[in-house]
């Protein structure tokens, strides 16, 4: 009876031991999970005390990649196990699938961590009140993510047994051929190239082109579109090669906006035409909203069909555009004040018809 229970032990520890290496294994990557959530929860917190936003964005960055190692590595291990009992030719790739696997979670955890640290900048920049350059940033966390990409695909190659030389030699013939099948794509591509480096407008600014119907605000600046949020808030996609065709406005970095009106009072205050030019001139040069050190111009300048006309010429200081409205319409009604004051009118279209009288011959 002993003899018996000793063999069927062995027989069952010599056969069916891979299942108790498979639970260990299981056991250990769930410990190893519940460890690394515990203490990346920790230093995640210690960072969060810091004025440095690059490590709250290398803490955030960790998480999910570092719980997908882990399980990789337990799933590997495991068929690794499985394998060794089983000896089927499919578990061979086992290997080659945990080394790809570590260099996509690496790459995964370096794309997030560029998106966590333009995030992360973004905020840190807004709560201390300081200038954001949206446009470079972007610009920038692409070609950081572009870059990690082609990195870690030829390292995957490179895994896989591809030779790299080879893979760059057919890139470089099968370019040629891709460029010619796809110029529209490579224009915008350096279409939107040309827009990050000469920079013309950026994310949030107003631009339009009097050569075509394009008027709006940025949201968006791709490698092949720019979004422009329309005034009646409708989206408009851009290709980006269109820029370099076109002429480009950009009213967001006008430094002035500009006044510039008629206004004509009666012919019969001719003679008032001189204290209203010079009153109207003095009104500008106090007001506070009115940059006087810009071009200021106030003078006679036409006779028209029905009126004396003279005009103004001026900038404010502000660029903002309802701000710029309040402004006018202050400057406006001070002009209008002043003229009732100089004791003339306003004048309006007006007809004079002059009749010949009648003249009687003698009879």
């Amino acid at each position: 009876m002993s003899n018996f229970s000793m063999s069927t032990m062995y027989s069952f520890l010599s056969t069916e031991s891979w299942i108790l290496q498979l639970a260990i294994i299981l056991m250990l990557t769930v410990i190893a999970d519940f460890a690394q959530s515990r203490i990346l929860r920790k230093i995640n917190a210690q960072l969060a005390k810091t004025q440095n936003y690059w490590d709250d964005a290398l803490g955030e960055a960790m998480r999910s990649p570092v719980r997908a190692v882990i399980w990789l590595l337990g799933v590997s291990f495991g068929l690794t196990v499985f394998r060794s009992a089983e000896s089927e030719t499919v578990f061979g790739v086992i290997d080659s699938v945990r080394d790809v696997g570590v260099i996509i979670a690496f790459a995964w955890f370096m794309v997030r961590f560029i998106r966590k640290a333009e995030e992360s900048y973004v905020v840190s920049r807004e709560t201390a009140s300081k200038e954001i350059d949206r446009t470079t940033a972007d610009a920038v966390a692409k070609l950081l993510r572009l870059s990690v990409f082609i990195v870690s695909t030829l390292v995957v190659l490179q895994t896989l047994g591809f030779s790299i030389s080879g893979v760059l030699a057919f890139g470089g013939v099968g370019g040629i051929a891709v460029g010619f099948a796809a110029k529209d794509l490579l224009a915008n591509f350096f279409g939107g190239l040309m827009v990050y480096l000469d920079r013309p407008f950026s994310v949030g600014d107003w631009i339009r082109s009097p050569d075509r119907e394009i008027e709006g605000t940025v949201e968006v600046i791709g490698w092949r579109l720019t979004l422009i949020r329309t005034f009646d808030k409708r989206p408009l996609y851009i290709p980006n090669s269109l820029f370099n065709q076109i002429a480009v406005e950009n009213p967001s970095r006008m430094t002035n906006r500009r006044i510039f009106e008629t206004i004509g009072i009666r012919y019969e205050d001719a003679s008032l035409m001189e204290p209203v030019v010079f009153e109207v001139k003095k009104m500008l040069l106090e007001h506070p909203d009115i940059d006087s050190s810009k071009t200021l111009i106030v003078n006679f300048n036409s006779f028209g069909k029905s009126s004396l006309d003279f005009f103004v010429y001026t900038f404010t200081k502000t660029t903002d555009w309802i701000l710029f409205h309040e402004i006018k319409q202050d400057v406006m009604v001070k002009i209008l004040k002043i003229i009732e004051m100089q004791g003339a009118e306003c004048a309006y279209p007006t007809s004079t018809i002059h009749l010949a009288k009648e003249s009687h011959a003698p009879v």
